[in-house]
């Protein structure tokens, strides 16, 4: 390993070889270099004759067009990307001898995709969907590909499964519907035939299949890997990816409208982010067994279907990573980018898993055909930093001249490229014995589906369940076959009867029998949204002000001042575009309109006042549902002087809002003050911890 290698040159290094080589200020030409004089009309005979053969401009720009698509993923399609870096906290050379994993000062660039995975790339961000978590580290002994997801399950325990969990979660073949959706017969038909499913469809019927953003999303391995150190032991471990901003999500309505106000909405939240310099940044754990633990749980290492609950083996933070540039364009970059979980470096060996084997075949298969041909590696998002030498010759898209011999061994070329041997640099598989016969079966260790179902369920605050509970009902009650409906809760019924007994109240299908066996008490908290929220942050946190002609400036002015110093994005909306003239008579610019916004796209909510205010501009009907979905979406709201008012559109019984002159109440996340003028430091203080806390749930139920 060199500092050179992985300093701030490598990094410029890298960047010049990503950056497409494209002198955008030059002279327009075609493929060959021949400059061009005209390319809005083609070759003809005459003005109104026929388009001409010989116009090879116009038959290269249309041909290179017709081709300029390439087959989507299968899965994943929808995503987007960031490069970044990696670096270690100390050296990991106890467990792992990942040279990227030894030196704090050694930072490893790396390349990450986010993405949805049973929509095509036309769908919306906001889907209820797994999400992806690719990670390409460019390590000096060559990259490394943790691709990953937010959960850290899968639906499935064999990847010879695989072909028939996907074809059952897409769109309906006879009429490709649903788009990006897991709520229809198939999936669900697939789900209540397949018990090992259900620990996942726990984690996607929760909240965590609509994160707030891809800035506060977890990433996990799912499978169980294995570190390797200097002297061979190995180590089983699972990888943890935890953002700083904390774990955040959507709820299901507001996701849905996200959908139409901004399909987009993850997709440009972390672009945003990176460009104004928020560069987001997460965590890399690691769950660690020694391998004469492997059979120590009452599950099996080797069930991606099953997590090691953290109370167990508490996960061991081993570094950071942050993404703080954007790709210079899509298709280039975050489109051809190429992960493939067996893409490893020494250090970083497989298990047994049965899934894992399966995706160490599918992945190389898959790129083969979607980015034409083998020679996908060079690719510069895909070039590795290490030096490159195979045998390796011609092909679709060769990009490389070889020259010398192409075989080994050799004599003539040198015995050059020569193989590693015995080097210590060299990798080399982790030494396991393997017998058995050759048959179709599964471990009876694999075959208890329903435990960390009810674990998850188990975890859950009363919130949260409470969304779990109408996620199923939506997704069940878009099912048309009502055995479908029927089998599903009955499945459910092994996981836990009270959420059972909900689901068929709310799809009309009959209470399933009470089972004899008892319930599965155990839980673990840090399954839970609640215990994952990390340190309360104002960072990057979206605050709408409704602002309109006649706002008090001070108020904005003052809370406005206190919410960017700590990180906030603070926006003004208006009923137009252009400016709006404040109660001191000065212009201030509305950065959105409100008809192209809306509350889903927020985190916060503030109402200042005007001095004039009549009571039908307090009831302007798009600052009430504005501040309505904001809070049916336990989002915090502030209202300062007569902007108050705007809050008895609420009509929440039980809810304290301030009254009098100098008092401040904060109730629930709704945070009033009635004085005029400036905001007090005690309406400031009280909104910012309340934006910090993100949700507030448990409300007063409003009634509008």
């Amino acid at each position: 390993m060199t500092d050179d290698l992985h300093g701030q040159d490598a990094k410029q290094r890298q960047r010049e070889r990503f950056r497409a080589q494209d002198p955008a200020s030059g002279p327009l030409t075609t493929d060959q270099g021949v400059r061009v004089d005209h390319t809005d009309d083609s070759l003809s005979a005459g003005e109104r004759g026929p388009t001409l053969l010989e116009d090879f401009h116009f038959r290269e720009k249309l041909t290179r067009f017709d081709h300029e698509r390439i087959p989507e993923r299968v899965v994943h399609a929808r995503g987007a990307g960031a490069y970044g870096f990696f670096e270690p906290y100390e050296s990991c050379a106890e467990f792992t001898r990942a040279a990227f994993l030894q030196d704090p000062s050694v930072r490893t660039p790396v390349f990450v995709r986010f993405s949805t995975v049973q929509g095509p790339r036309g769908s919306a961000d906001t889907v209820r969907d797994v999400r992806g978590f690719a990670t390409k580290f460019y390590t000096s002994e060559g990259n490394y590909d943790l691709v990953g997801n937010n959960f850290p399950v899968f639906f499935i325990q064999d990847g010879i499964k695989f072909p028939d969990f996907v074809h059952a979660v897409k769109p309906e073949p006879h009429n490709d519907i649903p788009t990006g959706a897991s709520a229809h017969d198939t999936l669900w038909d697939f789900v209540s035939l397949q018990p090992e499913t259900l620990h996942t469809i726990m984690w996607l019927m929760s909240d965590r299949a609509i994160p707030r953003s891809y800035r506060m999303m977890q990433g996990f391995g799912v499978h169980t890997f294995r570190f390797v150190n200097a002297e061979g032991r190995g180590t089983f471990v699972k990888f943890h990816w935890k953002p700083k901003l904390g774990v955040h999500s959507l709820v299901w309505d507001e996701a849905q409208e996200c959908q139409g106000r901004d399909p987009d909405f993850n997709r440009r939240d972390l672009w945003d982010a990176i460009a104004s310099g928020a560069y987001p940044e997460y965590e890399l754990g690691v769950q660690l067994v020694p391998e004469e633990d492997e059979f120590n749980f009452d599950f099996d290492l080797l069930d991606p279907t099953k997590i090691i609950p953290e109370e167990q083996v508490p996960v061991r933070p081993v570094g950071r990573m942050v993404l703080d540039r954007n790709p210079d364009n899509f298709f280039a970059e975050t489109e051809q980018v190429a992960f493939h979980t067996a893409n490893v470096v020494p250090g970083i060996d497989f298990t047994n898993d049965p899934l894992l084997q399966a995706r160490n075949f599918s992945y190389l298969d898959t790129q083969l055909l979607r980015l034409g041909g083998p020679n996908f590696a060079q690719i510069p998002v895909n070039r590795p930093l290490a030096p490159v030498r195979t045998n390796q010759r011609d092909g679709f898209h060769q990009d490389e001249i070889h020259t010398g011999t192409n075989y080994s061994p050799n004599s003539l070329g040198g015995g050059c490229p020569a193989v590693a041997g015995g080097a210590p640099s060299a990798y080399r598989h982790h030494a396991e014995r393997v017998d058995g016969a050759k048959i179709r079966a599964r471990s009876a260790s694999f075959q208890d589906h329903y435990s960390q179902a009810a674990l998850f369920w188990n975890s859950m605050a009363d919130w949260e369940k409470e969304h779990i509970v109408a996620a199923f009902r939506f997704e069940l009650g878009k099912v048309g076959a009502m055995a479908v409906r029927e089998r599903t809760v009955s499945e459910l019924n092994h996981v836990d009867r009270e959420l059972a007994l909900a689901v068929a109240r709310g799809i009309g299908v009959p209470a399933p029998a009470e089972l004899h066996a008892g319930a599965y008490k155990q839980a673990s908290p840090a399954l839970s949204l609640e215990n994952q929220r990390g340190e309360p942050s104002l960072a990057t946190r979206q605050v709408a002000v409704l602002v309109a002609d006649g706002v008090d400036a001070d108020q904005v002015a003052s809370v406005r001042d206190a919410l960017t110093a700590q990180g906030a994005v603070v926006e003004a909306l208006a009923a137009t575009d252009g400016t709006v003239e404040g109660s001191d008579g000065a212009h201030y610019t509305v950065d959105r309109a409100l008809p192209t916004v809306a509350s889903v796209l927020y985190d916060a909510v503030l109402v200042p006042g005007r001095p004039q205010a009549t009571a039908e501009e307090l009831g302007d009907p798009d600052v009430i549902r504005f501040v309505r979905d904001a809070y049916r979406h336990g989002k915090p709201i502030g209202a300062v002087g007569s902007g108050v008012g705007v809050l008895s559109c609420l009509r929440a019984d039980g809810l304290r809002i301030a009254h009098g002159v100098g008092n401040v109440v904060s109730d629930h996340g709704v945070v009033t003050e009635t004085t005029p003028g400036p905001a007090g430091d005690g309406f400031r203080t009280a909104f910012a911890e309340a934006i910090a806390a993100h949700r507030h749930w448990g409300r007063p139920a409003a009634d509008c």
